[in-house]
């Protein structure tokens, strides 16, 4: 791998204003392979992919150094880093500003005059990035480290490996000059971590028209690999509904030297050691079946037996508490699931507290309710002085994205074609996207991360050490153009 970085690249990315990148440690001196000059001339969006890898990898390793962490966010510098990418290319982008300084990204190529916004497909990604604890971390979380051949930072994986991606695929195509069959639209969102008030939801309702469109790819599922090898491909179709709760627990506040037993820490701390302890009841869409149907077909014979055996009245509890015992991911896609996340209570460590409260983060399966959810906890704790509090932007159910679209097959073909046949898994993912939004404005919206990743890795997500590999980021990039290629390229 080459350490230099061409002159002109650098002049670049100066002319674009981008300083704030001088504190960094060079890219050349981390390994990173050198910023080639943009091949305008290429015949075909997949003629040379490794090229357009070497680009999108030093675009992913600045937007890493761009701490976006969410709160605050602070998309806005980001959003004018892509913005320069895309204005250098001729695709003209569009800021939208969301809140004060926070702004998306919106771009288009069209294949006509005429939009026809129900054939249109949008690559989204988001910008912001949840927090790291720096001590925690062996290297540096927004450094962009480059290690054994591995990309390290908050963001390598969620969201911006995305990101990037997703800015070659439009920056290849227009390059190129592809012959469209419909348009292709970028978009770059802020707040997804928070789902607040800078989120899509709001982007949605001010600016829909810049981007509606009929199908969309984004984060969300993944490409499985075990020891090396792809297994299969988990393509989102639907997502668990995000809610936090807020568990408040009263009692007569006092003097540390007289404790009562009315003290709110301990009718808090009873109250979550029984959420904790609670299991909601299983049950199973079409997507979670199918998932398992297909992937009992690619697992070892010990688990594939629990797996198609989820169903059965003699043996289906037993299976369950097997599947999700082997893999937590498997068995928050069967029931709601309940983690406490944060306690707080008091002021000094002399005085008996009148509240004390925890957070609940809850994930409810589609179709479910958090009042009835909310109802069985409030059984559970059997507490009058606990109570529970919904907190603002919860998050809505959305119907399931058809697993007989167009859009659906040519994922299904390429996935085929560059995973030695791996079948496409209908998911439904434990965690929540931007997609759920989208659908609800009846887009047919897709989640996969094209980066082959090990179950290890996909777990440093929103945890320590966050990375991915330069070899996944190169065969993710060549994966996705192949998919847009394909559904929005004219033969």
């Amino acid at each position: 791998m080459s350490l230099l970085i061409s002159n002109r690249g650098t002049r670049v990315l100066l002319q674009a204003g981008v300083i704030f990148f001088t504190a960094v440690v060079p890219l050349a001196a981390q390994g990173i392979p050198p910023n080639p000059t943009p091949a305008h001339a290429n015949p075909s969006p997949l003629a040379d992919t490794a090229a357009l890898s070497r680009e999108a990898l030093v675009w992913l390793v600045q937007l890493i150094q761009i701490n976006t962490t969410n709160p605050p966010g602070n998309e806005q510098a980001a959003a004018k880093y892509i913005a320069g990418i895309l204005g250098r290319e001729g695709i003209t982008p569009e800021l939208l500003e969301v809140a004060p300084g926070r702004s998306a990204v919106v771009a288009r190529l069209r294949s006509s005059a005429i939009s026809n916004p129900s054939r249109a497909l949008l690559l989204v990604a988001h910008m912001d990035v949840v927090g790291a604890e720096r001590a925690r971390w062996t290297v540096d979380p927004f450094g962009a480290v480059m290690k054994d051949g591995y990309i390290y930072g908050r963001g390598a994986l969620d969201d911006k490996s995305m990101l990037a991606a997703n800015l070659a695929a439009i920056i290849a195509l227009k390059r190129a000059s592809a012959r469209l069959n419909r348009d292709v639209i970028f978009l770059a969102t802020d707040d997804e971590e928070s789902g607040g008030e800078a989120s899509i939801r709001t982007l949605i309702a001010k600016n829909w028209d810049k981007f509606a469109a009929g199908y969309a790819l984004n984060e969300g599922g993944g490409v499985i690999s075990k020891n090396g090898k792809v297994q299969y491909v988990a393509l989102q179709a639907s997502e668990k509904v995000a809610v936090n709760v807020a568990v408040i627990a009263k009692g007569p506040a006092g003097h540390a030297s007289l404790p009562t037993k009315d003290n709110a820490v301990m009718h808090l701390a009873a109250a979550v050691a029984k959420i904790g302890a609670y299991s909601a009841p299983v049950h199973f869409n079409t997507v979670v079946r199918r998932y398992f149907e297909g992937l009992a077909a690619v697992s070892d014979d010990e688990i594939a037996k629990w797996m198609r055996s989820l169903d059965a009245t003699d043996r289906g509890e037993h299976a369950q508490h097997v599947i999700s015992e082997a893999n937590p991911q498997w068995g928050s896609m069967m029931h709601d699931t309940i983690a406490p996340t944060m306690l707080s209570a008091g002021v000094r460590a002399n005085v008996i507290p009148g509240e004390a409260r925890a957070m609940l983060n809850i994930r409810l399966l589609p179709g479910d309710t958090i009042d009835v959810l909310l109802g069985a906890l409030s059984k559970l704790v059997n507490d009058p002085q606990v109570r529970f509090e919904i907190q603002p932007n919860a998050g809505l159910a959305a119907p399931t994205s058809s697993l007989e679209s167009d859009f659906y097959g040519v994922i299904n073909k390429v996935a085929a074609q560059e995973f030695a046949g791996a079948p496409v898994l209908p998911y439904q993912s434990p965690w929540a996207t931007d997609s759920s939004q989208l659908r609800l404005h009846n887009v047919q919206a897709y989640g996969l991360w094209p980066f082959p990743i090990s179950d290890e890795d996909l777990a440093r997500m929103h945890g320590d050490d966050e990375r991915l590999s330069v070899a996944s980021f190169n065969k993710g990039i060549e994966v996705l153009l192949k998919i847009v290629s394909e559904f929005a390229v004219n033969k």
